[in-house]
């Protein structure tokens, strides 16, 4: 795994074993340190040590080896809902609570391992044993339609799709609040957050262009039905601009008022769905379309507010 970033202020004077142990999935301290001494991971192309203090601007780069598949990351049996199949592409209907491959502290009962069970031909699709033929990804709690590819050529065409923004994907969230503007368009950054690493956020100084928009479906009496269209794919981006107009979503356990985030959430996962994708075929170039209903956890979210607002 190739790591590249620029220090901004929010991590200014941590330490740098630390700072890479706790921003990279799976990597220990001690793995960490080790990498820096040996040179693998410098500091703007220079070796320093395991304790040394980043400076803003400082920029870490290196590579860490991604550790050996244990026996458990193995094809384990379990649904896969298919929403269209060929010989080169499959289009899915995640569930919301499904990983989609294995990680740090989660090596079972993912997408992957389903996917490897039920389609062993995508073992070998892709550099990422990990990730083998998966396109893009959705967060664990988020629902809907997923690509995968079962072809090299296939993954490498879509994922090149996704890099110039040809792919079109639209989701379903219930935002919290009454008073957003029926449409509009938020373009900010987003990147590491700077103190609490494994979470994302609008970071002018060093994150990358984000682009969401949005249109308002429906309005209840504390909440909006929205549909989403991201532009761009961050990690967490619907999620992060959301929360960051001061909208989290429903349900979300992160990116939520930091008086909520302690508290017993109504609702069973962040309300996003993965509602509408659109694409090229990888092989035939036809366009090609798709749309999913979301399950039955967000419906009855949806009832919920509907209910509360009288409507």
């Amino acid at each position: 795994m190739k790591i590249d970033w620029i220090i901004d202020s929010g991590s200014t004077g941590l330490r740098l074993d630390f700072l890479v142990a706790q921003t990279v999935e799976g990597c220990s301290r001690s793995l960490a340190t080790a990498l820096i001494k040996q040179g693998n991971i410098q500091v703007s192309g220079q070796q320093k040590q395991p304790g040394y203090r980043v400076k803003k601007a400082d920029r870490i780069t290196g590579i860490i080896p991604r550790p050996g598949l244990p026996p458990a990351v193995d094809p384990e049996p379990g649904p896969v809902h298919v929403v269209y199949a060929d010989a080169h592409i499959l289009v899915l209907d995640k569930t919301p609570g499904l990983v989609v491959h294995p990680g740090a502290g989660c090596q079972h009962h993912t997408l992957v391992n389903r996917l490897l069970y039920h389609y062993p031909e995508i073992k070998d699709v892709g550099e990422d044993p990990l990730r083998p033929g998966i396109v893009h990804r959705l967060d664990k709690d988020t629902s809907g339609l997923m690509l995968v590819a079962r072809t090299e050529h296939s993954l490498d065409f879509l994922q090149k799709e996704f890099k110039y923004h040809r792919v079109k994907k639209t989701y379903l969230a219930l935002i919290s609040g009454t008073a957003l503007p029926d449409s509009g368009e938020i373009m900010l950054p987003v990147g590491r957050h700077p103190k609490h690493r494994k979470r994302m956020a609008v970071t002018l100084e060093t994150g990358k262009s984000a682009h969401t928009s949005w249109q308002v479906c429906r309005r209840f009496a504390r909440a909006c039905l929205v549909s989403v269209q991201l532009h761009t794919g961050r990690t967490h981006q619907i999620r992060v601009h959301f929360y960051n107009m001061d909208h989290p979503l429903l349900g979300d356990r992160v990116y939520q008022y930091r008086r909520n985030r302690r508290k017993q959430q109504v609702f069973p996962r962040q309300m996003l769905h993965s509602w509408k994708i659109a694409f090229r075929h990888p092989y035939s170039g036809q366009k090609m379309h798709f749309t999913i209903a979301p399950p039955q956890d967000f419906t009855a979210a949806v009832e919920k507010e509907a209910e509360y607002s009288g409507s």
